[in-house]
């Protein structure tokens, strides 16, 4: 058995999920991803790695539907829910999905494209489950009327206990989609035992039991809330609260219930959070300060945290916040203590199990008070970019460390300091790592525009700023631009400022030089 499902086990009558105002327990959980598993079979024994991409809104249904793909032998390949239908259709072409499950609200916008690929489509509610729910209805009735139907009721009984393959930890679980330093999204692969040893490392290293209760408000397309918060969570037996779409308000009336004490976002999400708080009655902060400050555990990531954000939100809280240092193909590696000093501008000390070292730009390992790029061994890391075999050979060196791409030092007792990326392309906004080589080739097609060079520019709200500088030969709407640019790709890539220069500045190889950029848009 797959192991978070053996540590579900334990845990059958607790609740595991809260989402749309209803509990749901563990043997619900566990029922209705086997019903889900049986529906994705069909009348397959295996789904043997089949990808099953998935566009489904947070909470038990999400959940069950990732485990049923788990439980069917298949790979979870999960979908952005803002993506545009280029990013959906290239993620699910990509990866080789075979079955497309969605939410019923995005029936319309996926089923022309399943159509056009030949793909099989299921709704959230296309499960047995529900089959089984109504026979088990028309099983109490004829209890109720005629003992003369038990031979009838038992076959039809036999027929809920599904068959569901044995899915060893070495299979390919889950394929999520990150941005390179390529003009393209990568999928990064995990396996189960990838998985295990990311979920297993974090229960120990942040002290998860059954006595917590979380909450999930980040998108669950990225590692940050489907490994950490949402998996986490349920491993350890504990209860996880949905929140499907982010706000100050709702969020701070969950708190004021008095039952959260673990949770976790990223940067732009306290920033924000700090607002509102700021703007409440004096009374009301200091409420909410009494409430926060019984939580167990807040941690920031997925983004460098400013450290006036960190100071902010102790005044606040109460709270150092834990700051940690992971990746899609890592997931997380370093981590400030549990118990002990939290360092600003600190990630902390390589988590148990996992190795992590500095090494020059020819893999040369070299003392950690130098500058580096942090490198990556254990069992937590991935397994392989999706058909680029290249690329994941490039990326690991002889003796089968990662390279991040990510520049750090280290302090005096071992603790990492993440100085930035050894690539200008990427860019790390409201907790995203994104591409601004793919952006650029986007805006390159705009009618008017010459050249164009984006790049992040840093902001204390965001961590990055996407922004956009434009060489162009004649005035245009850039709010119309803007528009345009949401219909190609997803909101959280799209520039948020435009800026228009003369020309780009290059150096003497006519490469754009990007730091000159972003000093042209600063001043």
């Amino acid at each position: 058995m797959i192991s978070i499902f053996a540590q579900a086990e334990k845990h059958l009558e607790k609740t595991a999920i809260i989402s749309d105002g209803t509990n749901y327990t563990y043997s619900q959980l566990l029922d209705a991803s086997k019903a889900f598993a049986s529906t994705l079979l069909d009348k397959n024994t295996d789904l043997n790695e089949a990808r099953v991409a998935y566009m489904v809104n947070p909470g038990f249904d999400y959940v069950r539907v990732q485990w049923g793909i788990w439980r069917a032998g298949g790979v979870a390949v999960p979908l952005c829910l803002t993506y545009p239908l280029p990013s959906l259709r290239y993620t699910i072409e990509n990866s080789g999905s075979s079955i497309v499950v969605v939410s019923p609200e995005f029936v319309e916008l996926l089923k022309p494209l399943c159509e056009e690929l030949g793909l099989r489509l299921l709704t959230t509610s296309d499960s047995r489950l529900a089959t089984s729910d109504s026979q088990l209805t028309t099983i109490d009735s004829r209890l109720a009327t005629s003992d003369s139907q038990l031979t009838t009721i038992d076959s039809r009984l036999a027929t809920l206990d599904y068959r569901l393959p044995t899915v060893s930890a070495s299979r390919r679980a889950m394929m999520l989609y990150t941005s390179g330093t390529t003009n393209l999204p990568k999928g990064v692969v995990s396996t189960h035992a990838n998985l295990n040893a990311q979920i297993s490392t974090l229960i120990d290293a942040w002290h998860w039991s059954e006595n917590d209760y979380s909450i999930c408000i980040l998108p669950l397309h990225h590692i940050h809330g489907v490994i950490n918060i949402v998996s986490c969570s349920l491993w350890a037996g504990a209860t996880c609260q949905f929140l499907p779409s982010f706000s100050a308000e709702a969020l701070f009336d969950i708190f004021k219930e008095g039952k959260l004490n673990v949770f976790m976002a990223v940067p732009t999400i306290y920033y924000k959070l700090i607002t509102y708080w700021e703007s409440l009655a004096d009374v009301d902060q200091k409420e909410m300060t009494r409430i926060l400050s019984k939580f167990r555990l807040m941690i920031s990531g997925s983004a460098a945290l400013p450290v006036s954000v960190m100071e902010r939100w102790k005044t606040i809280s109460e709270h150092s916040l834990l700051e940690r240092y992971g990746m899609t193909e890592i997931g997380m590696a370093l981590s400030n203590p549990y118990d002990g000093p939290r360092v600003p501008g600190h990630v902390g000390y390589p988590l148990p199990g996992v190795q992590v070292r500095l090494a020059d730009e020819q893999d040369n390992v070299i003392p950690g008070t130098e500058i580096g790029e942090i490198q990556v061994k254990g069992p937590n890391v991935f397994n392989e970019y999706w058909q680029k075999p290249e690329s994941t050979a490039e990326s690991f060196t002889p003796d089968g460390f990662f390279k991040t791409g990510d520049i750090a030092t280290m302090d005096e007792l071992g603790g990492y300091r993440i100085l930035g990326r050894n690539s200008v392309d990427i860019i790390k906004s409201g907790g995203y790592k994104i591409s601004a080589l793919e952006i650029e080739e986007v805006l390159r097609t705009y009618p008017g525009i010459d050249d164009c060079c984006v790049v992040g520019v840093e902001n204390d709200e965001w961590g990055e700023l996407v922004s956009a500088a434009i060489v162009c030969h004649e005035d245009f709407d850039t709010k119309a631009l803007n528009a345009w640019m949401r219909e190609q790709m997803p909101a959280y890539k799209t520039p948020r400022a435009y800026h228009r220069l003369p020309e780009l500045p290059r150096n003497a190889m006519g490469k754009v030089t990007k730091k000159d950029v972003v000093n042209l848009i600063k001043n």
